[in-house]
């Protein structure tokens, strides 16, 4: 670990993590009742067709991202495409007011495209402040994951709540809301141009190796997430009825989001004054899940209220491993990618999550039928990631030195 000197975080760091606060706010708020309002009075759909439209609207996201980072690399810029993003995905919150299917099919299809504008080309924007100082990378986007966690924590709790008490269309109205006070600390910011940035000093076969691991590494991390999820959402349910812990029904299925803000915290606090390479990170985020995953599988499939501390212990080192591996996939493509094409690369980076997430899905049904066979095959499965990365950072360690990189 390299102490480092000289390089410092910005008030530009502060408006985009204001800004993306404030989008995921709107996004998980207005995604927290979308599902409610289509299965409610005013469209009365079955619960089937809801989920499958809800499916299709996550789904597509993959693809608006990558149609949003095009405009934003190649014609119109990014900011611009931050701002057209906002106003887009505000309209379409607006736009579920409108008490028909055709409001609600336009209000998604705004969401979606407004969010596809707005993602890959702020965390390109984003990432791009901190190419002159790539030490301070780490840190920046733990910054930044911290933002979305806790814009996410807050949309659910306040949008979820005011949607469901006051009305559906309160909520929606808040969320556009929301996404336009979004656009403000971008208007405010300065956008970091590609003259102000110095050209990268790894050669392309290098560069092109550790973005391959990065997307492959991160991809499978969220598919076996998902998966280990099963079991977690079951110990959610029972630990919400049977534990005498002082936390209330609801809570328990946000422990995780609650965890992440003080492990968040002390890395940027470590990573702003201490570097360490992205890929040692990731090793020690996939040793973390694994001891996560362990704890786990050792309560009983049917648990006693004793059990409940151990469970919080194990999303704990889960939220360590976790801060070890989310943000870090963007200080990997911000390092060693093209500058000029950094949104284009963030949004195909988001194909390999929903790649493993959808070949994981397909085996679904045995998951559930035993939620602790998820649990083993994330065991295995980190534990030879991990061993992989083990290996890789010592080969990286050996050439970096030997070809003078940082």
């Amino acid at each position: 670990m390299e102490k480092i000197q000289n390089q410092k975080h910005t008030k530009e760091t502060l408006y985009y993590s204001i800004s993306r606060m404030l989008e995921r706010a709107s996004y998980y708020g207005f995604q927290a009742l979308v599902v409610l309002y289509m299965v409610g009075e005013t469209l009365k759909m079955e619960n089937k067709e809801a989920l499958t439209i809800y499916g299709w609207l996550t789904a597509s996201l993959v693809f608006s991202h990558i149609v949003g980072a095009l405009f934003g690399d190649l014609l119109i810029g990014n900011r611009k495409s931050i701002i057209i993003g906002g106003i887009v995905q505000a309209i379409g919150a607006f736009s579920l007011c409108i008490p028909s299917t055709t409001g609600l099919y336009l209000g998604l299809f705004l969401v979606v495209l407004g969010s596809g504008f707005f993602t890959p080309n702020i965390i390109s924007n984003f990432g791009k402040l901190y190419l002159n100082k790539t030490k301070l990378l780490d840190s920046g986007f733990t910054i930044f994951y911290l933002a979305i966690n806790l814009g996410s924590f807050l949309g659910i709790l306040l949008i979820g709540y005011l949607g469901e008490t006051y009305g559906y269309n309160i909520g929606f109205v808040i969320s556009g809301l929301l996404m336009l006070i979004s656009l403000v600390p971008i208007l405010i910011s300065k956008e970091k141009t590609l003259d102000e940035i110095e050209k990268s000093e790894f050669p392309i076969s290098k560069r092109v190796l550790n973005i391959l691991i990065g997307f492959f590494v991160v991809g499978l991390f969220w598919g076996i997430y998902e998966i280990s999820n099963i079991r977690i959402f079951d110990l959610q349910l029972q630990f919400s009825e049977i534990s005498t812990l002082d936390i209330p029904k609801h809570l328990w299925q946000s422990i995780n989001s609650i965890f992440i803000l003080p492990i968040s915290l002390i890395a940027i606090i470590l990573w702003t004054f201490f570097y360490s390479s992205q890929f040692f990170k990731l090793m020690v985020g996939f040793i973390f899940g694994v001891i996560s995953f362990g704890i786990l599988f050792l309560i009983p499939e049917v648990p006693t209220e004793q059990h409940a501390i151990t469970y919080l212990v194990s999303l704990f080192f889960l939220g360590i491993s976790e801060i070890h591996i989310a943000p870090i996939i963007h200080s990997i493509l911000t390092k060693y990618s093209n500058p000029k094409y950094l949104a284009i690369l963030i949004s195909i980076a988001f194909i390999p999550t929903r790649l493993f997430a959808v070949i994981f899905g397909l085996f679904n049904e045995r998951f559930y039928d035993k939620p602790t066979l998820g649990l083993k095959f994330g065991i295995i499965a980190m534990t030879i990631i991990g061993i992989g990365l083990i290996g890789y950072v010592l080969w990286n360690k050996k050439t970096t030195y030997n070809n003078g990189y940082n």
